[in-house]
């Protein structure tokens, strides 16, 4: 039947974890209503979904789960939808010269699978050249941060971080890797839970062979205190 092709072909992209675009895919109206309004409604949605699990929401473990999971969507997991919560991210010059190359890394990464709405936990390696000016090494986590909190593909994570820090920093030469594991493969599906997913994009110098392996040598250095 042609619902049975189209639900699988649905199933094969989330297995397969194809991305539709480079952007996430928001609607235009994604923020008419208030923070407030959406947990009222997703709290709703919530308590059907449970509902119809066969749930009894009158349990008292139960009947606050709709509410805690809402304000978590809204408040947490999904924050870096809005783009009111975007981090300031301050560039000061680089009065010191500096004109190596510095890495940020190990920087904790969780995010949302959009294919499962199942975790995504790894770690960002981040580095840029710069070419006058700096960034705080605190925004440089905190712009990880805001990328991850949405439904995500990895890979469309990894290119957002780097495009953001090359605007605020105002150069090509910004580069990301990312390691993680998705619990949408480790805990179902083929629940393979050693495997991990590594994305990389590399802009400006970092497109250089060397300049390149000189970023991977860093993140490759053990630095356990």
């Amino acid at each position: 039947m042609k619902i049975d092709k189209i639900l699988d072909d649905i199933e094969e992209m989330g297995n397969d974890h194809v991305g539709s675009s480079q952007e996430n895919p928001i609607r235009k109206d994604a923020f008419d209503l208030s923070d407030s309004e959406k947990i009222e409604a997703i709290q709703e949605d919530v308590r059907k979904i449970l509902h119809t699990l066969g749930m009894d929401l009158t349990d008292d473990s139960l009947k606050g789960t709709p509410l805690r999971v809402a304000k978590m969507f809204v408040n947490e997991i999904f924050g870096g939808l809005h783009p009111a919560r975007k981090p300031k991210a301050s560039v000061f010059e680089n009065k010191y010269k500096y004109g190596e190359m510095l890495v940020e890394k190990n920087i904790t990464v969780y995010s949302t699978c959009e294919h499962h709405l199942l975790p995504i936990v790894g770690r960002a390696h981040v580095a840029y050249i710069s070419n006058g000016t700096v960034v705080g090494l605190s925004k440089m986590n905190r712009i990880v941060d805001y990328f991850a909190k949405r439904p995500q593909v990895q890979e469309r994570m990894t290119m957002q971080i780097v495009q953001e820090l090359q605007h605020v920093l105002g150069t090509k030469d910004v580069a990301c890797v990312v390691d993680a594991k998705h619990l949408c493969v480790n805990s179902r599906g083929i629940r393979d839970i050693e495997s991990s997913t590594v994305t990389s994009e590399f802009g400006g110098k970092f497109k250089d062979a060397a300049t390149r392996r000189e970023f991977l040598d860093y993140i490759q250095l053990d630095t356990d205190f």
